[in-house]
């Protein structure tokens, strides 16, 4: 340390920037390598001695002896870090419950969607076998000449077994048949 002891802790108190320069040259590395004993990261353990600097330049606290604000300096830099450690352990928490409730959440739509296909294909089995059959060659996306070609209809022949499908299946679902054609499953 280039000052005495008693200079470096009355510039402190008055703020005078060649203290500061003192302190960073005489303590920043110690205060780092401290730092990363809790931390165990360069750049976190950086920051937080930065932070506890800037925050005894913005204070008003006056310094009585040099070794009461090394001492200072130290709890300050383990109290910065064990809240760095504490904020890590909630976001960790916090991720933790958002991923449950993600696959929740996807468990519940995915099991919706399997009452919403059970639903529908209860509903086209009811349909009447022609109909029946050209609606789930269409479900299979099979497009109107290939259904007329596999069951030997005329085009025209499917389009109207299709529009029956539709309204007997539009009848038989109601709100649960416009969700089915919002989400692309069934459609004309």
């Amino acid at each position: 340390m280039g000052m005495q002891p008693e200079e470096f802790i009355d510039q402190i108190n008055r703020k005078q920037m060649p203290a500061f320069r003192e302190l960073f040259g005489s303590f920043y590395r110690y205060l780092v390598l401290y730092a990363m004993r809790y931390v165990r990261q360069q750049e976190v353990s950086e920051d937080i001695v930065q932070e506890v600097f800037i925050a005894i330049w913005e204070s008003d606290k006056k310094y009585n002896s040099y070794h009461g604000f090394r001492a200072f300096l130290y709890d300050s830099v383990k109290n910065r870090c064990l809240n760095y450690l504490k904020h890590q352990e909630v976001e960790r928490r916090h991720a933790e419950i958002l991923l449950q409730e993600q696959d929740e959440e996807d468990e519940d739509h995915r099991l919706m969607r399997e009452e919403m296909y059970r639903a529908l294909h209860r509903a086209v089995d009811e349909l009447p076998e022609r109909c029946r059959q050209v609606f789930k060659l269409h479900l299979q996306g099979k497009k109107n000449e290939e259904i007329a070609q596999m069951l030997e209809l005329s085009v025209e022949t499917v389009k109207t077994q299709k529009k029956k499908a539709m309204y007997f299946l539009r009848e038989r679902l109601g709100r649960l048949y416009y969700l089915l054609m919002i989400l692309n499953i069934i459609d004309l």
